[in-house]
């Protein structure tokens, strides 16, 4: 068995406690965070129309007397089922349109979100208005590019009734095969 022995006045000195190791912890923890509100921010801004429905119906929810659970609840849930509905939709809709308008219902206030939070998070860093401006643009560009590819991910139009896969069609009448 060992004994410690403690001198009186002596402080006991750790890898832990020391000053680098604080400051590199502290460092690693900063760059976790500000990746982890980046990436709150962006999923944010890529479902603009989902978060806004849920938003609305929560806050009337809880007007309407339900409480603060079931306004959130009520919240998630009614921003899940746009989602969902909206990508149905886009699947099931034929006409390029269609599909275009819902696409856009998607992207358009998801563009302006990125927009608006790249022109936020500009203004701590550049000073030039130009550049600012340009980089708003450069991120409502990828966040709406972002959300329409989220709802169009997958989903192609959906086969009319009666109507099977078959082989590829040439102009020329010819058939090939797939494989």
């Amino acid at each position: 068995m060992e004994r410690a022995v403690v001198v009186e006045g002596a402080t006991l000195a750790t890898f832990v406690t020391g000053t680098i190791t604080i400051l590199i912890i502290g460092v690693l923890l900063n760059i976790v965070g500000l990746g982890i509100f980046c990436w709150a921010l962006f999923a944010l801004a890529t479902h603009a129309l989902p978060f806004f429905v849920g938003m609305t119906v929560g806050f009337y929810s809880f007007q309407a007397g339900v409480g603060p659970f079931g306004a959130i609840v009520v919240g998630f849930a009614t921003a899940g089922f746009t989602f969902v509905i909206g990508r149905y939709a886009f699947s099931v809709a034929r006409s390029p349109i269609v599909r275009l308008v819902i696409g856009l219902l998607f992207a358009g206030p998801a563009a302006h979100a990125g927009c608006s939070v790249t022109l936020a998070l500009a203004h701590f860093g550049i000073p030039s208005e130009w550049w600012r401006e340009s980089f708003a643009v450069l991120g409502a560009i990828a966040v709406g590019g972002i959300a329409w590819a989220n709802v169009s991910m997958q989903t192609a139009p959906a086969l009319r009734p009666g109507a099977a896969l078959s082989l590829i069609q040439q102009p020329n009448g010819g058939t090939t095969t797939v494989g």
